[in-house]
């Protein structure tokens, strides 16, 4: 029976969940990379909330179905995705990892989905198009300067991205004390002591000194010297409290393609984005990074899908760490789910490979439960795929 084992010469047991990938991505970035990766707005309510209201629901398991192999399927901005989960938009992703968002979209395609490539990337838009295989998304902030956010809607499009995600809950920055407290506030401070905390990582340190994938590469011109602290002042005097619904209007009438705003909550702002030609809405409240308080995202979902889940794609994103919490939202009333941390953790992890690890955690996840609940096809969940949880929560 030996010869059934398989030895490791490590020792190590693999990640096998996304909190074991969490784990080894704490230990890998120094602990300023780490508050910016995990940190939300205030005292974090809505940070713990978006992922315990996930608990709120039992799922329902029905028995000798004969359910074999199901189906993960969508379509998602007129793409055919073998999975639906999506890699959201995260700034400054070179911070985690060298590999960054270039890395990240590789794994997207080894998974038969798609990166939502952030504005503030720390590889541009242009080196994400030819070095992907596949035609990933784009996302927008609907930023002060209309020059330089039609100058980027533009670069998208001749790069090949397909659809545009305009995120507008980021008028200003919401309160992150736990970035302020390390010194990734804005502008990034170093100490001696934060240098001394970086150099004790040596694998990230020296991906950080040789690649230098800390740079928000769309904001400044190609080939320019320009720091990281540089670059990152350019976005901030970009955002703009007085952002109102002309603005996508204005954007809307200069992108022909599918285009999804991200950060509603409120059904009637939801239908109103529909009314002005959007194609979807991604429910999201930043992974509670920015206005705290607020409901956790699975809570506002079924009220948003209610309202416009006939007309336009219904996405969500925030507190998702299981095959299960996705399989979840998708019975409340989602096409599909954007991740945030998870990307960030299996890049910090492990880099291109980390990322493609968790979402084949994810996909195996999704796979078990299904074959388990009886259900043959993520378009058969829906609310009676689900019971909420009696007791307290």
């Amino acid at each position: 029976m030996i010869g059934d084992f398989r030895f490791r010469l490590s020792g190590a047991t693999p990640p096998l969940s996304v909190e074991d990938w969490r784990e080894r991505a704490r230990r890998r970035v120094p602990r300023m990379v780490w508050a910016y990766i995990e940190n939300g707005a205030d005292d974090e309510q809505t940070l713990r909330e978006n992922q315990a209201a996930y608990r709120e629901w039992h799922l329902n398991q029905r028995v000798l179905t004969g359910t074999a192999d199901p189906d993960l399927t969508v379509t998602i901005a007129g793409t055919r995705l073998d999975l639906p989960v999506v890699l959201a938009p995260t700034g400054l992703a070179g911070a985690a990892h060298w590999h960054g968002d270039l890395g990240a979209a590789r794994a997207a395609e080894r998974n038969g989905t798609r990166l939502v490539l952030s504005s503030a990337s720390a590889y541009s838009i242009e080196e994400v198009g030819r070095g992907a295989e596949e035609h990933h998304w784009f996302q927008l902030y609907p930023w002060r300067d209309r020059r330089l956010i039609g100058s980027l809607m533009s670069r998208a499009r001749d790069s090949g991205f397909t659809a545009l995600f305009v995120t507008v809950d980021v008028p200003v920055y919401g309160n992150r004390l736990r970035e302020r407290r390390t010194g990734m506030a804005i502008p990034p401070t170093l100490t001696p002591a934060r240098i001394l905390d970086a150099a004790r990582r040596p694998r990230w340190a020296y991906g950080y000194l040789r690649h230098r994938r800390t740079t928000l590469r769309n904001l400044v011109p190609d080939g320019a010297r320009v720091s990281e602290v540089e670059s990152v002042e350019i976005q901030s005097e970009n955002l703009t409290a007085d952002i109102g619904w002309g603005d996508l209007e204005w954007i809307r009438s200069r992108w022909n393609g599918p285009l999804y705003v991200k950060g509603v909550l409120h059904p009637d702002d939801a239908e109103r984005v529909v009314d002005l030609g959007a194609d979807g809405v991604v429910v999201s409240n930043h992974g509670g990074r920015q206005l705290n308080a607020v409901p956790p995202t699975i809570r506002a979902l079924p009220a948003v899908a209610e309202r416009i889940g006939h007309r336009a794609d219904v996405l969500v994103d925030g507190g998702i760490r299981s095959g299960t919490d996705v399989i979840i939202a998708l019975a409340l009333g989602a096409r599909a789910c954007l991740i945030g941390r998870p990307l960030v953790y299996g890049l910090a992890g492990g880099g291109t490979q980390g990322v493609a690890a968790v979402l084949r955690i994810l996909r195996d996840e999704m796979i078990r439960d299904l074959t388990l609940m009886g259900t043959a096809t993520v378009k058969d969940l829906g609310p009676g795929s689900l019971s909420p949880r009696s007791g307290p929560r």
